[in-house]
């Protein structure tokens, strides 16, 4: 049987995470209110972010900025797109 969570993001009872996708007291929140397509959505926008600001995984401080956008991609109203974004046609 799969776990359900109501959706911090979406605000529906959706199908949850198998398990903490974030080291910490944030992965947690995450497992614990965040259903699979919502973590989708953010690994799309996370995806966009690494590319538009050229971040590298190596990098303590873009790790450290990805996690502070995370937090307020699920939690705190959003996390925008860097200025000038334009997507790919």
């Amino acid at each position: 049987m799969t776990r359900t969570v109501k959706c911090a993001l979406l605000g529906e009872e959706l199908e949850g995470l198998e398990r903490p996708p974030w080291p910490g007291e944030l992965g947690q929140r995450i497992f614990e209110n965040v259903s699979r397509q919502a973590w989708q959505q953010w690994l799309q926008h996370q995806t966009m972010l690494i590319n538009e600001y050229r971040l590298s995984a190596l990098d303590p401080k873009a790790r450290k900025f990805l996690q502070q956008e995370m937090e307020k991609f699920f939690f705190g109203g959003g996390s925008g797109k860097p200025e000038g974004y334009q997507p790919e046609k």
